[in-house]
């Protein structure tokens, strides 16, 4: 289905997100020389837009579902992800994340935001009338205005080679 033009901000953010997870696997396995580049990036990544993003969701995004009673529960296993996605977020920020982390926080943030995309903006799209989707999209910009709106570049570490 076509994505609406008011949940565009978000999947244009989950593209970023995106980007990061398959240049990580692209990259696995990671050896400890190049941990920490990734880790700086991880949390880079979570400081200037996630965090926002998860709770321009939280805030926003997730109670305008939840009016749907098929998708609390689907709500509650978003949540659940941000919560274990930020952990992952915190120890990137650390430099607590091994090498074996790095890729499986990568599948886990991929799995969330495909979750995201293939169900809860499907639904939303098809359950909400244009004027509630044009109400929560006007609230969305308010939320994401913190967020960042250029992509940050990656250390030399990180790129992907041909």
């Amino acid at each position: 289905m076509l994505r609406n033009k008011n949940l565009i901000p978000l999947s244009r953010q989950h593209q970023h997100a995106l980007a990061l997870c398959v240049r990580i696997d692209r990259a696995s396995p990671v050896g400890d020389a190049g941990l920490a580049d990734w880790q700086a990036e991880i949390a880079q990544h979570f400081q200037s837009e996630i965090s926002v993003h998860f709770t321009a969701e939280e805030r926003v995004l997730f109670p305008a579902a939840r009016r749907f009673r098929e998708l609390s529960p689907l709500v509650e296993e978003l949540l659940i992800d941000h919560a274990v996605l930020r952990e992952g977020f915190a120890k990137a920020g650390a430099g607590q994340m091994s090498a074996t982390e790095l890729p499986a926080f990568a599948q886990h943030m991929s799995a969330h935001i495909r979750k995201e995309e293939r169900q809860l903006f499907e639904r939303i799209q098809e359950l909400m009338s244009q004027d509630e989707l044009a109400l929560l999209g006007r609230q969305l910009e308010v939320a994401l205005t913190d967020a960042a709106q250029a992509c940050a570049l990656q250390a030399d570490a990180n790129r992907l080679r041909k």
